[in-house]
């Protein structure tokens, strides 16, 4: 079996969650299937890896360029020929060339949904109208594809809520975590030399209204400790500038705006007391498995994915989105509680190592095996 894997990010062009799975499904998929991926030119000169380009009309001078060249990228993924079994597209960056390699080329198409457009209202601030056409991409695509992959038991029930999508085209396989890699790791030197002293509270996302930046900031008064905000590519430069705008006066928070490498984030999250997941939407987080395999306890949002990964009072808290007092309270009642926030250490890690990549990998493959046989979900 031949799998052409559609992504806009992949190594070394990871900028969130979706880059991450790609690139730890991928290696594990290898396992029992041969993987091409179709994806943004990144430099990355691999054999198995087809780069693909904007048209370059489409330069960012124009208020649609950014819209509008997605399309084209996806038009090029699919100008030359597709001789896998199955397309499998991720995102609503390459939703419609999943669709129309399928319809071209003879393909079945499987779809990962890691988010959903319609539930992502504040990207009208970036994209304008683009939004509207963005949304689009996704719908054909999602609802032509002969599965849906949902990332959460929430995201599924969004697919079939929001979507003409029957509930038996949706399979729930959640993402993963390389307990390996992510494991408990002091390195004092290491979070020294960025100004940090062990115990304070952690969050790591990208810098977007939708992580619940703005909650945890107007939280940080009643926290009783540092707090350092780790954040990666911002959705805008209107979206830096306003976190520029909140953060310049909030004394207990430090702010790292830049990347780090899972080693680094490992030891970030090991000299951590608690993480913070505080997203208003999350169809999964990886963040906070990555947390907990670190033996970081988690509180976390009660939306989307968190809440089929944190156990509340097991391995952390889950709190109501958008409610800066319960997210402190809750924070602050794993700081000074030294035995529970142990007990919470232990069994966060036990709970991370259920989900390995190769058991996601496994159920991916069994998928494909499914639809080429055209069973149902």
């Amino acid at each position: 079996m031949k799998v052409s894997m559609f992504t806009l990010e992949y190594p070394p062009n990871i900028y969130g969650g979706v880059g991450v799975h790609v690139k730890n499904l991928v290696a594990h998929l290898k396992n029992y299937v041969d993987v091409e991926i179709r994806t943004v030119a990144a430099g990355i000169n691999k054999e198995n890896v087809k780069e693909y380009t904007a048209w370059d009309k489409f330069d960012g001078t124009y208020q649609w360029d950014k819209v509008l060249g997605t399309v084209s990228l996806n038009l090029n993924m699919i100008r030359e020929e597709i001789d896998a079994d199955i397309i499998h597209s991720h995102t609503w960056y390459t939703n419609l060339a999943g669709l129309m390699g399928k319809i071209l080329y003879g393909k079945k198409l499987v779809s990962t949904a890691h988010s959903l457009e319609p539930l992502r209202p504040w990207k009208r601030e970036t994209l304008g109208r683009g939004y509207e056409l963005s949304k689009w991409m996704e719908k054909t695509g999602l609802e032509g594809s002969d599965a849906i992959i949902a990332v959460s038991r929430e995201m599924k029930a969004n697919i079939v809520d929001v979507y003409d999508v029957p509930g038996e085209k949706v399979e729930v396989i959640y993402n993963g975590i390389d307990t390996e890699t992510f494991q408990h790791r002091e390195n004092y030197e290491f979070v020294s030399s960025l100004g940090l002293e062990e115990g304070y509270v952690l969050f790591v996302g990208r810098l977007t209204r939708q992580k619940g930046i703005d909650t945890l900031i107007d939280a940080s008064p009643s926290i009783h400790s540092k707090i350092v905000l780790v954040t990666g590519k911002e959705d805008s430069e209107e979206t830096y500038r306003h976190y520029a705008e909140r953060l310049k006066d909030a004394e207990n928070i430090i702010w790292l705006h830049r990347y780090f490498n899972d080693s680094e984030l490992s030891y970030l999250y090991s000299h951590a007391s608690v993480f913070a997941s505080p997203s208003i939407y999350e169809p999964f987080g990886i963040t906070n498995l990555e947390a907990l395999a670190c033996g970081t306890p988690v509180v976390g949002s009660s939306v989307g994915g968190i809440k089929d990964i944190i156990r509340d009072g097991v391995d952390g808290y889950l709190v109501p989105p958008g409610e800066p007092e319960k997210l402190a309270e809750k924070i602050n009642a794993v700081i000074r509680d030294e035995s529970l926030r142990e007990e919470m250490s232990r069994n966060g890690r036990k709970r991370a190592e259920e989900f390995s990549w190769e058991n996601i990998a496994k159920k991916t493959y069994l998928l494909y095996r499914r639809v080429l046989e055209n069973e149902n979900v």
